[in-house]
């Protein structure tokens, strides 16, 4: 990610006086989960630490039974601010955003942690683990941004242990990936569900009302279910921007629009119409030039997996390589982008 100048004392106060300019974002995960290690990386984006130290220095573990356990265990925040990227920043200069970041704990022990940081932010960063996937925590978590109605994003961290643990190959972990992004909808479904039918069971139990011109009737009375926040019909969809792979550790994460942007020219399409058709059961028929749902008995592999998993696995075997043979690898990574 981009380098930011590190926010002077007079921008933050600033900043702090423009309650549009401003947003409170809290990281939630399962224990070990990698929380600390995103907001060690956050953190190096503004400049206040080296970026090859995050990860390692878990700057917000300030404790020293924190360092000596390797556990978060008291809620902590910092602030940070925000450049938009060249692409969104338009013909004028833009003002930067200041970004109140709470890293929480994992374990469950320190569960009045979370909740105090659910409470202070509008918006959540969910970390999973691509290889324990969702975990107890999460459901947790999950479910107190649900009752908070907090903006939400889904972090699927540790990417490279798909690579270097599972050995997986790029098809084998789309698959895996998928069931990641459906076990947390799933979650999401059943606290829907849950709501809905408190709703209904409110409502049928709630006496009529008698009171004349006053209109107090709670809502719902009248049997709809109104959404707020979240939406009763969200999900994390990666083609919707709110799902982001990567690995805190080393540093770099992508969403399906980063390789979107890579892969249109090269598949003759546009931008928007490649990243809707990155995630998903969909292909490309060379020969047709356009996404199909048909595989051709299997000829023909996800576009997910194709176009974006083999590039990080690429990547990543080219990372690993030695001295000037891992340059080489790596070129030829971007050339074929």
């Amino acid at each position: 990610g981009q380098v930011v100048m590190a926010p002077v004392v007079a921008e933050l106060v600033a900043l702090q006086g423009r309650p549009d300019r401003v947003r409170n974002l809290c990281i939630l995960a399962h224990v070990d989960h990698g929380k600390t290690s995103l907001t060690d990386a956050l953190i190096s984006s503004n400049g206040i630490i080296s970026s090859r130290q995050a990860g390692r220095l878990r700057y917000m573990d300030s404790r020293d039974d924190e360092q000596d356990r390797g556990i978060t265990m008291k809620a902590s925040a910092i602030a940070l601010v925000y450049a938009p990227p060249p692409s969104e920043r338009g013909a004028a200069a833009p003002e930067r955003d200041l970004i109140n970041l709470v890293d929480s704990p994992g374990h469950v022990d320190f569960g009045t942690e979370v909740s105090t940081a659910v409470r202070l932010a509008d918006g959540a960063v969910i970390v999973v683990d691509a290889v324990e996937g969702v975990c107890v925590q999460t459901h947790t978590v999950l479910q107190q941004v649900w009752r908070e109605k907090l903006a939400p994003i889904l972090f699927i961290n540790k990417l490279d242990r798909l690579i270097t643990e599972l050995q997986l190959d790029p098809e084998e972990a789309y698959a895996h990936l998928q069931r990641i992004v459906a076990q947390v909808n799933a979650i999401l479904g059943g606290l829907h569900a849950v709501e809905h039918y408190a709703r209904a069971d409110q409502t049928m139990s709630a006496p009529p009302c008698t009171t004349q011109g006053s209109g107090a009737v709670d809502a719902g009375a009248s049997g709809e279910v109104v959404g707020g926040g979240m939406g009763d019909d969200f999900e994390f969809r990666p083609e919707a921007g709110n799902v982001v792979f990567g690995s805190a550790l080393h540093g770099w994460g992508f969403t399906t629009a980063d390789f979107a942007s890579l892969m249109a020219s090269r598949l003759g399409v546009s931008e928007v119409d490649a990243g809707a058709h990155l995630w998903g059961q969909w292909f490309f028929s060379p020969k047709a030039k356009a996404f199909t749902r048909d595989s051709s008995n299997g000829k023909l592999k996800p576009l997910f997996a194709q176009l974006v998993l083999a590039n990080v696995w690429r990547a990543h075997a080219a990372a690993s390589a030695p001295g000037d043979e891992g340059m080489d690898q790596l070129s030829k990574v971007n050339n074929k982008k």
